[in-house]
């Protein structure tokens, strides 16, 4: 049996609900990710830095030793 017009636009309906909220989960998901990564990133950057200026040190320290 064929479903009637308005049953197929209820069910379509609903499915454009469902799927909203899923994107919408989804997005959330994704942008706490992003962020989880940039903050990461950012740490990692921090420690690049600092080792940059322990290596740095340990240069001026061995010119200063053979000097």
């Amino acid at each position: 049996a064929v479903a009637p017009l308005g049953q197929v636009s209820e069910l379509a309906e609903q499915l454009e609900e469902r799927l909203f909220h899923l994107y919408g989960f989804h997005n959330e998901l994704i942008q706490e990710r992003l962020q989880a990564l940039a903050g990461g990133m950012e740490r990692v950057e921090e420690a690049r830095a600092e080792l940059r200026h322990v290596c740095c040190t340990v240069e001026a320290a061995y010119r200063d030793l053979c000097l």
